[in-house]
């Protein structure tokens, strides 16, 4: 009796494609929606798996791209996650990693080689400071930091030896505004590469691909997931550029956990729902706490000046649940305010739906010399806030009141 006919065996389930015109809270709900062949299931199960069936009748008829084999290569769960992220940010792809700083590290990693020149804001995420700072230089790649008055003039900075341009906006931790179409029109008219760090605005606060950028990262730990609960990373982009990224994933081994993929998934689905809330408590602590006595600056999107203002209000539909607070007693009041907090939490991270506090000199730019932390206006008096999904008034009663006695 002969076998099936290797060219007629069936492909994994595919997503089912949504309508182009259907908006950011439906995309959270219903991309990545897939047939699960087993049960029916509308919730999209998870495969706990290391690896997968090899089909019998696999032959040159089928694209190797459609068969599972390792979940270190890929797994449907992971798959569900990364089509909603790309869904929301508006790519033709996405990718799923363990860990923020793995997305990172693998997309970088991927697009540099020695004598390569990256050019970065000096005003990023800790860890990223490090990989760039740190880590590429060993292997040859140079690596130019610009400094603010640089950075709001960045076709002066990027060159014709440049190869990638990295940035943020809004920017950790002290949350600054840069023109996404004027960074990566400089990075384009030398050919290089634009990748950009959406972390803190979310998908749903901006949509820095429809303004030039080639690759978006997250840490998906942060608002994607929204619940403190899982650790995962996120790149988007082209389906070219990712093919590329995914070599450099699978040598580095930086897979994201179906479990976790699983709770990737979930959080997604109330991102635009929490991304409205928190940017709403976080203007109206921002309006409560401008006149306090015992706060010295206020750091929120836009605030910079008219400059900064124009162009998030251009760039941004939200402006996040993330707030900067530079104290008027510096290190000491830091501590007495810290532990006057009832609410909020005194933690690292941010994104989830219960308001958290944190010192960025000992936490997200640890890694960082006080020096280094002075030059780029992380003092010591600054406290991130982020805002959950509480009543606004609730947390405000609670910050001023741990602001009296700090």
């Amino acid at each position: 009796m002969s076998g099936p006919d290797p060219a007629s065996a069936p492909p994994r389930p595919k997503f089912h494609p949504l309508p182009e015109w259907v908006g950011p809270a439906t995309r959270a709900v219903h991309a990545g929606a897939r047939e699960d062949a087993n049960a029916g299931s509308v919730v999209f199960p998870i495969y706990q798996t290391s690896t997968f069936h090899f089909p019998a009748e696999f032959s040159e008829a089928r694209d190797p791209r459609d068969v599972q084999l390792y979940t270190r290569l890929g797994n449907p769960t992971q798959e569900v996650a990364a089509e909603v992220l790309a869904s929301l940010e508006g790519a033709e792809a996405a990718r799923v990693f363990g860990s923020g700083m793995g997305a990172i590290a693998a997309t970088v990693l991927t697009f540099v080689s020695p004598g390569d020149e990256v050019v970065a804001l000096s005003d990023l995420y800790g860890g990223t400071l490090d990989l760039l700072g740190e880590l590429l230089p060993r292997f040859g790649v140079r690596v130019r930091f610009l400094s603010a008055a640089e950075a709001a003039r960045p076709e002066s900075a990027i060159g014709p030896s440049t190869k990638l341009v990295y940035f943020e906006s809004p920017t950790n931790p002290l949350l600054r505004i840069h023109d996404i179409r004027r960074w990566t029109d400089a990075a384009h008219a030398v050919g290089a590469l634009a990748v950009f760090d959406n972390t803190f605005a979310t998908p749903i606060g901006q949509h820095p691909l429809a303004r030039g950028v080639d690759l978006v990262l997250h840490s998906a730990s942060k608002s994607l997931g929204g619940h403190s609960d899982v650790i995962a990373g996120a790149v988007a982009g082209s389906a070219d550029l990712l093919e590329r990224v995914d070599r450099t994933r699978s040598i580095l081994g930086s897979p994201l956990d179906p479990f976790a993929a699983f709770l990737l998934t979930r959080g997604m689905k109330t991102l635009p729902l929490r991304v409205a809330k928190q940017s709403e408590n976080a203007r109206k602590l921002v309006g409560a706490l401008a006149p306090h006595p015992a706060v010295a600056e206020v750091h929120y999107p836009g605030r910079e000046g008219p400059a900064a203002e124009s162009v998030a209000s251009a760039q941004m539909r939200f402006r996040g649940g993330v707030v900067g607070l530079e104290l008027a007693g510096g290190r000491a009041a830091v501590r007495r305010f810290l532990g006057n907090l009832r609410l909020v939490h005194v933690a690292a991270s941010l994104g989830g739906v219960e308001s958290l506090a944190s010192v960025p000199r000992e936490t997200s730019h640890r890694g960082l010399s006080d020096a280094d932390c002075l030059a780029r206006g992380i003092r010591p008096g600054l406290v991130r806030l982020s805002l959950g999904i509480e009543d606004a008034e609730d947390l405000i009663r609670d910050v001023s009141e741990a602001l009296a006695g700090a």
